[in-house]
């Protein structure tokens, strides 16, 4: 039987394939077994295994299921999203994971409306940018775009998150997209800040020093009450689990929160802004 050689630092895809043969042979499984029990056949179990077909979220939340790496920080899914998001941020795609589940999301954003509440023109302004400076394809943009859509499911999903919104002034005052898609999408903010789960307060430029962060940064708290950060670089996203390093970070975003105009206060600058008043 030939068998084919892995480099699982080749690409996402091939480290898929060869952590999913790993699992496979450390258990005495055949492809052909391992397929009974996840609802393939054996011959597409290989061709994934050697990298000939990309993996699907159907299979990689079966392989979750019966491997019991579904309650793990390194699953299988987290896997796979790596590969669908191979244009984004390294570090983002295992954060979207866990944004997902989380059951509290604290963000703060500077410069633009972050992709939770962004609406589709918004993004869709955004993403076409990147591809006329050449930064990304317009296959990327589109995959960017759909993962905004993507994410936002979570926001109305069965029990759904308590989400807090702060944005620096900037994110509302910087025009993006023409009137048309500025105004749509401060409308949006309202609808946002009127949700039953949702605070959204705007950070004003007049807190000058007293604002804590520099850079943008989200908080989540999972079901469990367990914490971890997201916060970018130009070129890399880190997600930190040590409680010792984000419990500062959620405290000055406590801080920030106690300091920054109330959500009342935020909604009608919001409308004001709509307006066309300074």
């Amino acid at each position: 039987m030939n068998r084919k050689d892995l480099n699982p630092d080749s690409s996402p895809q091939a480290a898929f394939g060869a952590r999913l043969r790993s699992a496979r042979e450390e258990r005495g499984w055949t492809q052909e077994g391992l397929g009974e029990r996840a609802g393939y056949s054996g011959t597409h179990l290989s061709s994934v295994e050697t990298g000939r077909k990309l993996p699907t979220l159907r299979l990689a939340r079966s392989l979750d299921r019966v491997f019991g790496t579904g309650d793990t920080a390194d699953t299988f899914e987290r896997a796979w999203r790596e590969i669908r998001h191979g244009s984004l941020l390294e570090g983002f795609p295992e954060f979207v994971g866990y944004e997902g589940r989380a059951a509290e999301i604290r963000l703060y954003e500077v410069g633009v409306v972050p992709g939770l509440l962004q609406t589709p023109e918004y993004a869709s302004v955004l993403a076409d940018s990147a591809v006329k400076r050449g930064a990304i394809t317009v296959d990327q943009a589109r995959e960017r775009v759909a993962l905004v859509a993507e994410r936002q499911a979570a926001l109305v999903r069965t029990n759904p998150p308590l989400v807090f919104a702060l944005l620096d002034e900037s994110c509302v005052r910087r025009p993006i997209g023409g009137h048309g898609v500025m105004d749509a999408q401060l409308e949006r903010l309202e609808e946002f800040a009127d949700q039953a789960n949702t605070v959204f307060q705007v950070v004003p430029f007049e807190m000058g020093e007293r604002r804590p962060f520099n850079l943008p940064i989200t908080v989540l708290t999972m079901a469990d009450r367990s914490l971890m950060s997201y916060a970018e670089s130009a070129q890399q996203g880190h997600l930190e689990r040590e409680s010792t390093s984000v419990v500062p970070l959620l405290t000055a975003y406590h801080q920030l929160q106690a300091e920054a105009p109330s959500q009342a206060s935020s909604v009608a600058t919001i409308r004001q802004l709509r307006k066309g008043t300074p």
